[in-house]
């Protein structure tokens, strides 16, 4: 770290003059843009964009989530002090990042939301940005996904979580957390033939196609095998990673709506996560995040660790 640097940077959210490079503001003071990048709705030249979707009103339990984000965003500033360890590079270095700050709807009408999340999502696309999303609940990957298919046709995708989120509902106009899936294999957007849920630890009988390597499997086989198990799934397919907080135990993320005992270590989705180094990753999320459970924010710091993971995924593929 730089002690000049530390004496004299503040606000980068806004002042920071390059895309790339570390950032030595301290953690405790200024604007929290994730990882100290720069807010901007300008695109052009952009590699990457960190967006907040603050929407948790399809949640079944404990409400929170729209907290997620700006959560996170705190948590984060510990991170761009350094690269991400265990990855032998800097993708802070390599990628022009912005944060792009969040989907702007109104809270009471709710029908509205899904379309402006997904001419949200699109908007980044088209652009030929990576967008990386901090939840909101999971029901905000739907509109995600359709946003993402409509682009690059149906999605392979994986999904870390406790539940399948496959539970039947056939009303268009529901707008539900556990039924994301579900909606999303029904409508075409993802393919069950190439997608995989890892952590799953509560019973739903149908999921739909989708492999399911569950919580126990993880923790008996290990994660290599778990990895080698994903890899067969999804083969050479561009995919999507959504990433529910609750595929932790709630010992390492106690602050989610619908936690379930007997899920991931932190260090289990660390290695899992480093483990798909090369995979073509065209977007991610990190969703469920509930700051208001959760004193230490254990959870919200995670999340952002999930979220820098997904950005090393991304650049990955970039080096040299």
């Amino acid at each position: 770290m730089s002690l000049e640097d530390a004496k004299n940077q503040v606000d980068q959210a806004f002042t920071r003059e390059k895309w790339r490079g570390l950032s030595f503001e301290n953690a405790f003071g200024g604007a929290t843009s994730f990882l100290r990048r720069r807010y901007s709705k300008d695109l052009a030249g952009v590699d990457l964009a960190v967006t907040g979707i603050p929407f948790d009103q399809a949640v079944t339990n404990r409400p929170g989530a729209r907290f997620g984000p700006r959560a996170i965003r705190e948590a984060s500033t510990l991170q761009p002090y350094d690269p991400p360890y265990g990855w032998g590079y800097d993708p802070l270095s390599l990628l022009n990042i912005v944060d792009y700050g969040d989907l702007a709807f109104d809270y009471a009408n709710t029908r509205d939301v899904p379309g402006r999340i997904e001419a949200h999502i699109g908007t980044i696309m088209d652009a030929g940005v990576v967008p990386v999303t901090l939840g909101g609940d999971h029901f905000v990957t739907l509109p995600i996904l359709r946003a993402v298919a409509a682009r690059r046709g149906p999605v392979a995708l994986i999904q870390f979580d406790a539940h399948s989120d496959t539970w039947v509902d056939d009303d268009p106009e529901r707008i539900d957390h556990g039924t994301f899936l579900y909606k999303a294999i029904r409508e075409g957007v993802v393919d069950p033939a190439a997608s995989v849920s890892i952590g799953i630890r509560t019973d739903n009988p149908d999921t739909l196609g989708v492999t399911i390597l569950d919580a126990p499997s993880v923790h008996q086989l290990g994660t290599d095998a778990t990895l080698a198990g994903i890899r067969k799934v999804i083969g050479d397919r561009p995919v999507y990673i959504t990433f529910d907080i609750d595929a932790l135990d709630p010992a390492f993320a106690p602050g989610t709506g619908t936690p379930v005992w007997g899920g991931l270590a932190s260090w289990q989705a660390a290695a899992l996560l480093r483990g798909l180094a090369g995979i073509d990753l065209i977007g991610g999320d990190v969703v469920e995040v509930s700051p208001p459970y959760d004193y230490t924010g254990a959870t919200a710091i995670a999340g952002a660790h999930v979220a820098m993971e997904l950005i090393a995924l991304c650049g990955w593929n970039r080096r040299g």
